[in-house]
């Protein structure tokens, strides 16, 4: 990619997300990691596909954001165990996203998250980067996603603790928000809220903390595989139900029969076929 730079007059080339690296070589720090990411994108996906029909938008989970050129590459991105941003093609150019830069499209993801294995020191962390552009330490987290991306909504998830915290950019400077009164913290844009649940996934069959959306009116988003249970209970009650009914209507044949109606009155008062009738007698 080739970026003009105005106000110096410059042409530089400056790499795509197809040359720089889409891996620091860190191991995932958990188990717990890939099964959260999964939810959290499972359980919004109708809600972003309702904001966005026309499906410019992109999820990234554990993927880099590019935002300076360094030496080596890749210590010019941070990379958010999940994030979210609009208006952006979830391909470029045909080809899989391998991370997220900065130079070439501009705009920042509405919301990051971190899963803190520790006690969230690192991803708090608001080093800057040196003034003198001789970095001698690596700038922090939450100060890239402030001052540099400016990211408008940034959680911080512990998992030992199940403890979340949630800040927004408001003039430039992250604040801590407060929870709604169901504990949760509202992400206006979205219309959902963001919180903790307590309950089992995948094969951990013990109760877990995890990280969930809600809605505005404090319904939790639910993921396709817990959609598709509650269609299947839906539609077992529905068939009890029928089946309760047309209990219920074959016994009434031989009360009305008994109470001297015939078998033709029987019939059109509970909408059966005469055979149906004469065979409850």
């Amino acid at each position: 990619m080739t970026q003009s730079l105005e106000r110096t007059g410059l042409t530089i080339s400056l790499p795509d997300h197809t040359q720089l690296p889409e891996s620091n070589g860190e191991f995932v720090k958990n188990f717990h990691e890939h099964p959260q990411s999964i939810i959290l994108t499972d359980s919004i996906e109708p809600v972003l596909q309702k904001i966005h029909p026309d499906g410019q938008y992109a999820i990234g989970q554990d993927s880099g954001i590019y935002w300076r050129i360094t030496e080596p590459l890749e210590r010019g991105a941070e990379a958010p165990d999940w994030f979210y941003v609009p208006g952006v093609p979830p391909l470029l150019d045909g080809k899989i996203r391998r991370s997220y830069v900065l130079w070439q499209e501009h705009l920042a993801p509405l919301i990051a998250l971190e899963f803190a294995s520790g006690n969230g020191d690192e991803e708090r962390d608001s080093t800057p980067l040196s003034a003198t552009g001789e970095e001698k330490t690596k700038p922090g987290k939450f100060w890239v996603y402030e001052q540099i991306i400016r990211i408008p909504y940034y959680g911080i998830y512990i998992f030992d603790t199940g403890e979340l915290e949630v800040y927004h950019l408001v003039n430039g400077k992250y604040h801590q928000m407060k929870t709604n009164q169901r504990g949760h913290y509202p992400i206006e844009q979205l219309g959902v809220e963001l919180g903790v649940w307590e309950g089992s996934y995948q094969n951990l069959n013990q109760n877990h903390m995890w990280l969930r959306w809600w809605d505005s009116e404090g319904n939790l988003l639910l993921m396709g595989s817990e959609r598709a249970e509650q269609e299947k209970q839906r539609a077992e009650q529905e068939k009890q139900r029928a089946e309760q009914a047309e209990r219920s209507q074959r016994d009434a044949i031989p009360k009305l029969l008994a109470m001297g109606l015939t078998v033709e009155q029987v019939s059109s008062a509970l909408g059966l076929s005469i055979e149906e009738v004469e065979n409850e007698e």
